[in-house]
């Protein structure tokens, strides 16, 4: 469905994006990862045909360029800054964007509403947008871009700013369409909803893809051994000191790719456990290994 070969993309001196390349197959969630100033939103924006590329080459639904309006009608996009008209009621913003893509009379009036229902929003639609939450707005900016019902969705940051009950209600959607084979480009640094949400993922940093591949096989390479703290009921075992980590009265931390087999040895031993505590590694374990930093920094 979305084919993309070494794509660059500079802002005078600044490389936004540096030769990336990658496929997305129909009905896949793919998610694009990376920390603030990674390149996330300048890939959407040259996926949505928004600017133009320096080289490279973009193919959606087997058409290239997208800044041609034949392969923009395959996309809808819900942009980071949200792309709403405050003065109009979301009813009006519905049917305004589905005007922009060719829709008309009794068709454009069945998918604004349609629309608009699956967010969450009709008892809502005639109130202007100025009086809406963060979380409401975030999913009316969901609704404009699936009101002319497109085959392939650009969320670039859907979650940012949003309520826990709007956060809960867009993950719904979210899966909704994905289940329905809709294929989905998704953007952030919220890494438990990507967790979720995404068949593969890119981490992405300074402009250029560091590893791609579904969750659980990023996990496995790059992300590290979970860690562990236990409490022992009473004094830890005193032969424990072949074993890794640090004991300090009656805890004891380790890290390990196998904390299991550990704590199954020392059972059998007779040791007495007051408490267990594993992390497992996920992918902030593999950004961090990757980036050196936190998604958010």
């Amino acid at each position: 469905m979305i084919r993309v070969r070494n794509l660059c993309k500079s802002f005078g001196a600044r490389v936004a994006v540096e030769g990336l390349s990658f496929d997305v197959d129909p009905g896949e969630s793919f998610g694009l990862l990376g920390p603030n100033g990674a390149g996330k939103t300048t890939t959407m924006h040259l996926l949505a045909g928004l600017v133009a590329p320096d080289s490279g080459e973009i193919e959606i639904a087997n058409m290239t360029d997208p800044t041609r309006k034949a392969v923009r009608r395959n996309l809808g996009i819900a942009p980071q800054v949200l792309a709403l008209y405050e003065d109009l009621t979301a009813e009006q913003n519905a049917l305004f964007f589905g005007r922009l893509y060719g829709l008309g009379g009794a068709k454009l009036d069945q998918h604004a509403a349609w629309a608009l229902d699956f967010v969450g929003l009709s008892e809502r639609k005639r109130d202007p947008v100025r009086t809406f939450s963060g979380g409401m707005a975030r999913r009316l900016n969901l609704a404009c871009a699936l009101v002319h019902n497109p085959p392939v969705l650009l969320l670039d940051e859907p979650m940012a700013g949003v309520d826990p009950q709007s956060r809960n209600l867009l993950l719904e959607n979210i899966r909704h369409l994905k289940a329905h084979g809709r294929t989905i480009v998704y953007s952030s640094h919220y890494l438990a909803e990507a967790e979720q949400l995404c068949d593969r993922v890119a981490i992405v940093d300074d402009g250029r893809i560091l590893a791609l591949d579904t969750v659980e096989d990023l996990v496995a390479s790059y992300g590290g051994p979970a860690q562990v703290e236990v409490e022992f009921a009473g004094p830890p075992p005193a032969w424990m000191g072949d074993l890794p980590g640090n004991v300090a009265g009656r805890t004891w931390q380790f890290q390990s790719d196998d904390p299991l087999g550990y704590l199954a040895r020392l059972s059998a031993e007779g040791a007495d456990f007051l408490s267990v505590r594993v992390d497992a590694p996920g992918l902030e374990s593999v950004f961090l290994s990757l980036t050196g930093r936190r998604p958010r920094d």
